[in-house]
């Protein structure tokens, strides 16, 4: 399982701190010796805060946080009128941040 979550080695995301056995498995599954089961890969995604796709390198599109995911799917919960206010809002800001870079 390639694990793609920008450190330097997939032991990496434990710290020095961590027993020696588990670096030592997060580093197998990086190098493909060893693989997770899907429920010990759920909990390494949540940990890390990325999607299971992101995870084994099967998503296609950005992955997001999961902060920014949770903000996306509670705005398309609420009613279609306050989501197109909300769309605007972000829409307005993200034209004045980007004429602010192109001018900077």
């Amino acid at each position: 399982m390639e694990i793609k979550c920008g450190l330097a080695t997939p032991s990496d995301l434990l710290g020095r701190s961590a027993p020696r056995l588990l670096r030592n498995i997060i580093g197998k599954y990086g190098r493909d010796e060893m693989k997770p089961s899907i429920e010990t890969a759920k909990k390494l995604a949540n940990a890390l805060e990325v999607s299971l796709d992101y995870l084994v390198g099967d998503a296609e599109l950005k992955v997001f946080d999961k902060k920014t995911l949770q903000r996306i799917e509670d705005i398309e919960k609420l009613p279609e009128e306050e989501r197109k206010v909300i769309y605007k809002v972000i829409d307005s800001l993200l034209r004045d941040a980007k004429t602010k870079q192109a001018y900077a």
